[in-house]
């Protein structure tokens, strides 16, 4: 990660409609300049952050936050809810006991079909 790196850096594959629906809605309610959004397939992933491999982060969101510590999957998911107005609290219900495991478990069975998601629910991808 370059020293010029201040803001929180989330990976996502802008080849599943679900996700890049999910970053416009991160973006459309972060705290103002949370995140820089960095496509998987974006050709600057392996120059910026040489140690995320494509096809991880083809499979699960990658949060990289200023410190330089990289969290992937649900382990994201409480980062990215700090982050957002109107939202922070349900970072705190990532605590509670349990949560990890129903969100690790959640967030595969979801990962592992978006793409049937997003065709059972019409969602197209976005066009930038």
């Amino acid at each position: 990660m370059t020293g010029a790196m201040k803001k929180t850096t989330l990976i996502y594959d802008a080849g599943c409609p679900v996700c890049s629906k999910t970053v416009k809605w991160i973006e459309e309610n972060e705290v103002k300049d949370s995140f820089e959004m960095l496509p998987c397939g974006s050709e600057t992933l392996d120059a910026i952050f040489p140690d995320i491999e494509r096809a991880a982060c083809a499979r699960a969101i990658h949060l990289v936050l200023p410190d330089g510590a990289v969290l992937s999957g649900e382990k994201a998911l409480p980062e990215i809810f700090k982050r957002l107005r109107r939202y922070r609290l349900i970072a705190v219900l990532f605590r509670l006991p349990g949560a990890t495991l129903v969100s690790r478990i959640f967030y595969r069975w979801f990962a592992d079909r978006r793409y049937r998601i997003a065709d059972f629910f019409h969602i197209s991808a976005l066009k930038k």
